[in-house]
């Protein structure tokens, strides 16, 4: 409740039309240099006052222009908050007579939601604000900051449902939106959503797109370089993701990432160990470690599933038994697993489930032992082929002399 004193002050101001704004300027210095418990309450009756019907729109909108400045530079920002949810509900009624003094003072109530890390009411309050107004020209960019500030505060309380929304929103005016960070959160937000749905392939494919984008700082490309990298490990192995580990190997910005290690055993289909795995784990969010239908996690799924691959790279067949003992897993899960990536044309094989043996690279049951043995020898020799050239453009970058030497010689 506003104090006795304040109140009487600003009934005597609004009585006296002389000096109104001298008064009332006066009046909200006390305010905030004095502030206390009822500091909110005092700010609220001050905006109150100076909305009511004795003192008119004419006198009022530069009044209320003045107080949002006094009130952007409030630093408690508890008071801005209570503040100013009773005063965007004073001003409800009227918004169309303050139309901008109302946007501008709920972007500053986002503002300090956000400061206190409650996006989901900083979000809700930009909800309300007028886009499409008879009394003001809103840009295309202008409304796509607008979308886009809610995307991303649904996107930091998980909330990817409503992050789609006003992420679609955006998609309707991208192509006209010439505001460059907006673009790129825009596109940020997609990789984003598409982690958070466990769309990983999508999400490495929209993040390696993004890391290559020169106006970000050179630290944050890495970054989302690194998220690439994560969310492709993640990603169902099969042929598409393969193209993509390829394009984030051949990357090499990628051997300053800590999670080249992994990367570079997936690319080369070699077998990941358990304590690979764990220290990998410890650095996914908490989405990218939930449980799937059963049981397992989409890392248990998908280092799984790669060592599958693996393991069919190094045998032509192999007991059902073998195999769970080589996967560390069951027989039934090793099983089931194998069938699936075949079915889904991820794996080449067949399943003899009477002799419990699984054939890989098979065709109508029987080895395809020269076309394996081609396969392999081609892969070798492009593995062998990409590791020269990547020695030759780290002996180019790093001994440029020695290199021109050596290739005049």
């Amino acid at each position: 409740m506003a104090s006795t004193e304040i109140t009487q002050q600003l009934s005597q101001a609004e009585s006296n039309s002389s000096q109104r704004s001298d008064n009332y300027s006066a009046i909200l210095q006390k305010i905030i240099t004095g502030g206390g418990s009822n500091l909110a309450a005092n700010i609220v009756a001050y905006v109150q006052s100076i909305l009511s019907d004795n003192i008119g729109v004419i006198h009022s909108r530069p009044l209320l222009s003045a107080f949002v400045e006094q009130y952007r530079n409030l630093s408690n920002n508890e008071a801005k908050i209570d503040a100013g949810t009773g005063i965007v509900d004073l001003l409800a009624p009227k918004i169309v007579s303050y139309e901008q003094q109302d946007t501008d003072i709920k972007f500053i109530l986002a503002d300090a939601y956000e400061k206190d890390d409650d996006f989901g009411n900083s979000a809700k309050i930009l909800q309300t604000i007028t886009l499409d107004s008879s009394q003001r020209s809103v840009s295309d960019d202008d409304k796509a900051k607008v979308w886009m500030r809610i995307c991303r505060c649904y996107l930091e309380e998980d909330d990817s449902i409503n992050a789609i929304t006003y992420l679609n929103r955006v998609k309707q005016v991208i192509f006209s939106v010439t505001d460059q960070p907006t673009r790129l959160q825009f596109q940020l937000s997609q990789a984003r959503i598409h982690d958070s749905q466990r769309n990983f392939l999508d999400a490495s494919t929209a993040y390696l797109a993004l890391s290559n984008e020169t106006a970000i700082d050179e630290d944050e490309r890495l970054q989302t370089l690194t998220a690439a990298i994560t969310t492709a490990v993640l990603a169902p192995a099969g042929p598409p993701r393969a193209r993509q580990l390829g394009k984030l190997y051949k990357d090499e910005r990628a051997t300053e990432t800590a999670e080249y290690g992994i990367l570079e055993k997936i690319f080369l289909n070699r077998l990941l160990s358990p304590s690979e795995v764990s220290a990998f784990a410890a650095g996914l969010q908490e989405h990218q470690l939930a449980k799937t239908s059963d049981g397992s996690t989409v890392l248990d799924k998908a280092v799984l599933e790669h060592n599958l691959l693996a393991v069919s790279r190094l045998y032509q067949n192999i007991s059902i038994t073998n195999l769970g003992i080589l996967l560390g897993t069951d027989t039934e899960r090793a099983e089931q697993y194998t069938a699936t990536m075949i079915e889904s044309n991820r794996l080449s094989g067949s399943i003899d489930q009477i002799a419990g043996v699984i054939h890989f690279n098979t065709k109508d049951g029987g080895n395809d032992v020269v076309a394996m043995n081609l396969r392999a020898w081609d892969e070798n020799i492009q593995g062998l082929a990409e590791e020269v050239e990547k020695v030759t453009t780290m002996l180019q970058r790093e001994e440029p002399a020695f290199f021109e030497r050596a290739m005049v010689a």
